[in-house]
């Protein structure tokens, strides 16, 4: 039997807002070249991850048509901006209602969110997006999302929609499956099949993201009970979300968000086990990494490289604008050779020398860096020579990387905004051979891991942040926080547990 046709459209508004840096995050930070899109341009856009996969598992399925509802890409920034203006959440999202009111009706919605952004005047933007979509589409059609872990949450998202399903693992492995289980999730519940019963309970615990790497216990025991009551309960899942400590908002924290299929009582019992196992190893929880101040985490590549544990990665996980020069500034002074820095951020920097049409063997005499707020530092000056000027796509928009040759075999990269370089198999791709350093010094808390560890690619690893407790800090009471008291939450506080609400 051939069941009933069914439209479902799918949108997408996903950023990580960094609250604290002193810049917002405006319309044209997300317009550009290929965004907003909409039609099978948004359903293409991201083949390996959340959208890629809920295509592929809703095409399978006879009689589904799918409709790209114009939305907007990944912003330019990445992360590295600050609150998103009202105005700016307030477009896009009015452009995703025109279209749902244009293409409609429909029998389901899939959202591709984040869970951290971080919107002027609208405490909870992902819940606001749900509530504004289910007063165009109707109380009977179905909506799914899906989320980043490290996404502030608590039940508001899922008072106006269905089903939600957030990434399991930091770095991000799973987008595509939790894409492809949200499409058949969504499917099932729009037939019938699937009548979600949801509990959501909040954990007090904030921890900066470098130490939520799942690679590493318990962060990764967490992951796999998880993982366990999903095997062992039948359409049941279970979201762990992390928390986004830079993010200066009412729900930070914790959050572990179980759906059954019409099971409330079982999403109860397995949600506060979830909670209580978190509660009980929170201690561990905020020691699983270790993190150094700059001058030693230098120190200490050096001292590797001496007894040839090549190649020693460098990750300044603190810089969350990406021009930040800390880490530059250390290097050269304490005379590392063949180190490649990539990358510090300076669009001014990069628009100068495309002014002066820079080319390689061009000497380089200029400061970098630094300036876009104080936890970038002073800008560094660089000595050296233009080695390469590459232009390319960095998430969806288009960037310049400049490679500057300076010191003993060492090569800084400045870029447009901040990069994290993820895997060392990106750096050919912009005509960088990984294999000729000593030394990578790279921006990333976590995600760049999975090139750089779990490969066995570098031998030594070392995080290292600045001496004060800037933004990024693993210091989190060195933070100037507006909507969240610390008190409320463990190691800075002495919340009660029990007290803790769904």
């Amino acid at each position: 039997m051939t069941s009933a046709p069914i439209r479902i459209a799918v949108l997408k508004f996903s950023h990580e807002t960094v609250t604290f840096l002193p810049y917002d995050t405006m319309i044209e930070d997300f317009t550009y070249e290929g965004s907003p899109a909409k039609g099978e341009a948004l359903l293409t856009c991201e083949p390996k991850n959340y959208i890629g996969g809920f295509v592929k598992v809703a095409r399978e399925f006879d009689g589904v048509e799918l409709v790209g509802i114009e939305s907007p890409l990944d912003s330019k920034t990445g992360s590295g901006s600050g609150w998103l203006t009202e105005e700016c959440f307030n477009h896009f999202v009015g452009r995703m209602i025109e279209g749902l009111k244009a293409e409609g009706p429909f029998d389901g919605v899939y959202l591709s969110v984040h869970g951290a952004m971080a919107v002027r005047n609208i405490p909870r933007p992902e819940a606001e997006l749900a509530r504004r979509v289910r007063a165009v589409v109707g109380p009977q059609v179905k909506i799914a999302a899906t989320f980043d872990p490290h996404g502030n949450e608590d039940a508001e998202f899922l008072r106006h929609a269905d089903l939600a399903f957030t990434v399991k693992y930091y770095p991000h492995y799973d987008g595509y499956l939790q894409g492809e289980r949200a499409a058949r999730m969504l499917v099932r519940a729009i037939r019938g099949d699937y009548a979600p019963a949801h509990v959501t309970l909040k954990v007090p615990v904030i921890s900066p993201t470098v130490l939520q790497w799942t690679g590493a216990s318990p962060w990764m025991d967490l992951v796999q009970r998880a993982l366990v009551w999903e095997a062992r309960e039948p359409d049941t899942y279970v979201n762990f979300f992390f928390g986004f400590p830079w993010s200066d908002v009412p729900d930070v924290g914790i959050t572990f968000q179980v759906l059954t299929n019409n099971k409330p009582e079982l999403a109860r019992r397995i949600a506060e086990d979830m909670a209580n196992a978190a509660w009980r190893q929170r201690e561990a929880l905020l020691n699983s990494t270790k993190i150094h101040r700059i001058t030693e985490g230098v120190a200490l590549a050096k001292q590797a490289v001496a007894e040839s544990r090549m190649p020693v990665t460098l990750c300044d996980h603190s810089d969350r604008s990406g021009y930040a020069t800390w880490l530059l500034r250390e290097i050269i002074d304490q005379g590392l050779r063949k180190t490649l820095v990539i990358t510090v951020a300076d669009n001014k920097a990069v628009e100068t020398l495309l002014a002066q049409g820079a080319k390689p063997g061009d000497d380089f005499d200029m400061a970098v860096g630094g300036l876009a707020d104080e936890s970038a530092g002073e800008p560094v000056r660089v000595q050296g020579k233009v080695l390469r000027v590459t232009t390319g796509l960095r998430g969806g928009a288009r960037d310049t990387w400049v490679h500057v040759g300076f010191g003993d075999g060492n090569v800084l990269v400045i870029s447009r905004y901040l990069s994290q370089l993820m895997e060392p198999s990106m750096l050919p791709e912009i005509g960088l051979d990984p294999n000729s350093f000593d030394v990578i010094a790279i921006k990333s808390r976590v995600h760049f891991r999975r090139g750089f560890h779990d490969t066995g690619f570098s031998p030594a690893i070392f995080l290292v942040e600045p001496e004060q407790p800037f933004l990024g800090t693993v210091r989190l009471d060195g933070l100037n926080y507006q909507n969240v008291d610390l008190k409320n939450y463990y190691p800075y506080g002495s919340p009660d547990f029990s007290s803790a609400k769904s």
